[in-house]
């Protein structure tokens, strides 16, 4: 075999090491999130006299919308979303500090999502620089930077049930931003799910907006909110259902038209009126930008879930990255053991048919069962006799190794829809605590982009020849397709 080495000082002319793009911007501090943690961040960043670029995601297209990304939308989003300007102007209006971050230097970018980040580490040093994924919906760019404030905020919890499908079920986090950012809820009556802190405020916020609020359902046998709270609630003509968890929605061409709940000790269903069953029982960190950075991330059952590791000042271990606000842990979150509760009652009185994942029309009992996606037709035999105790006894619960089994967490919502409640049912199957299911890791793009954003990326012909195959890498590039390859190769077969 000819192992020749090319001569001192030729470079490879297809490798990627000193040729990846400048990015097409470059900044000192990039913040991610408008809220009032990356807001007061921004501020504090730019008047220490450094270039600050601040993105948020909102207003998101219409199409993420229907996807449920970043929130549980839930089809209740009016046709003012398909007006991009207006939706600017109304989220710009409703964001306090906005025009303080303008005046005081900071760049703003609305509609511009982050969907992804990659900091200078061993193993990343094909990159010019650290580095942020962004995208308008219509293109994407690589965004410099020395410093990263992650201040993504949290989305929702989402526990399913049947006919949760329909438009009209939703959460907390996307029923607020509906109502006091886009000013584009359709939808008159509401059951909310939930009686902490999140459920509560949801409550009084949508009946200031004069919308109908007949119910709140609550699975444990008490509210676990703070009692003014509850009292408030109770006070504007609200009842507050306790021991009780949905068992059905009620469909109706234009999605929800009530909602069938049932004791959690047993006993009839009850049904509720309502346009819109809000789910307001948790949060969830947003934490997957953090994940794909390289950020540290530990189960807090206090904090709302996997959270990252941070210092004093706020410092992740991935180097220059920064979390702040929300992703960085939820506060007055009813804690763990609460959701469980919750997901306890929902198996108990809906069982296992009830959807897991709505993506990929995975039930309950497809996760305890592992199987695979209908549409690759019957299992093998030997795939059909194994199940989820059959799994347990190779190893320890992987919520990574169940989404390639059954495809559970892996539809275009990227997981926002299912992740936690297939992690607890897993750990229900398992007899194990809640906490004990690892994080499914994240990929970038962690947002749903069009192809149309990622084309024209820089990536020619030239190079197609070695990015199927590891055996190519080693192969000298003048040598490719000739006799000389072969015997390089030494009959290995051509990937």
């Amino acid at each position: 075999m000819d192992t020749t080495l090319p001569p001192h000082g030729m470079a490879d002319p297809k490798s990627a090491v000193g040729k990846f793009p400048a990015p097409e911007q470059m900044v000192d501090v990039l913040v991610v999130g408008a809220g009032p943690a990356g807001l007061a961040a921004a501020l504090e960043a730019a008047r220490s006299g450094a270039s600050v670029l601040l993105v948020d995601e909102h207003p998101v297209p219409v199409g993420l919308a229907g996807l449920d990304v970043p929130y549980l939308f839930g089809g209740r989003a009016g046709a003012a979303l398909a007006n991009p300007a207006r939706m600017v102007e109304r989220v710009a209006a409703a964001t306090p500090g906005l025009v303080e971050a303008y005046d005081a230097g900071v760049e703003v970018l609305l509609g511009v999502s982050a969907w992804g980040a990659w900091v200078e580490r061993p193993g990343l040093a094909v990159l010019p620089c650290s580095l942020a994924g962004l995208s308008d919906g219509s293109r994407s760019w690589m965004c410099g930077f020395r410093r990263l404030v992650v201040a993504a905020g949290a989305r929702d919890l989402v526990l399913s049930f049947r006919d949760a499908d329909q438009p009209g079920v939703m959460g907390a986090r996307g029923l607020a931003a509906l109502l006091t950012r886009y000013d584009a809820f359709e939808g008159r009556e509401i059951v909310i799910l939930g009686t902490g802190r999140l459920a509560l405020d949801t409550a009084l916020l949508a009946l200031d907006r004069g919308i109908a609020v007949p119910a709140l359902v609550e699975a444990a046998a008490a509210p676990v909110g703070p009692a003014p709270m509850v009292e408030a609630v109770r006070s504007r003509g609200v009842e507050i259902l306790c021991g009780h968890v949905p068992l059905a929605a009620v469909a109706s061409p234009a999605g929800v038209a009530g909602l069938d709940v049932v004791p959690v000790a047993g006993g009839p269903a009850r049904r509720l009126d309502c346009d819109t069953v809000c789910l307001a029982i948790g949060l969830v960190p947003a934490v997957e930008l953090l994940d794909v950075a390289g950020a540290r991330l530990v189960m807090d059952a206090a904090r709302g879930g996997y959270v990252p590791v941070l210092d004093d000042a706020g410092r992740s271990t991935a180097p220059g990255v920064v979390a702040a606000g929300d992703c960085a842990g939820i506060a007055d979150d009813p804690g763990l053991d609460y959701r469980m509760g919750w997901m306890r009652a929902l198996l108990a009185t809906g069982g296992a048919d009830a959807p897991a994942c709505l993506c990929e029309e995975v039930t309950r009992a497809d996760v305890f069962a592992l199987n695979p996606p209908r549409y690759l037709g019957p299992p093998p035999p030997a795939m059909a006799a194994r199940d989820y105790a059959a799994l347990l006894r190779d190893g320890p619960p992987d919520h990574d190794q169940m989404k390639r089994l059954t495809r559970v967490s892996m539809g275009p919502c990227q997981a926002r829809r299912c992740r936690e409640q297939v992690a607890m049912l897993m750990a229900i199957g398992a007899g194990l605590p809640a906490a004990s299911i690892g994080l499914a890791g994240y990929r970038a793009p962690v947002r749903p982009l069009p192809l149309s954003a990622l084309a024209g990326g820089g990536d020619d012909e030239a190079g197609w020849d070695v990015w199927f195959g590891i055996l190519s890498q080693w192969v000298p590039y003048a040598a490719i397709g000739t006799e000389r390859e072969d015997a390089w190769r030494a009959g290995s077969m051509h990937l």
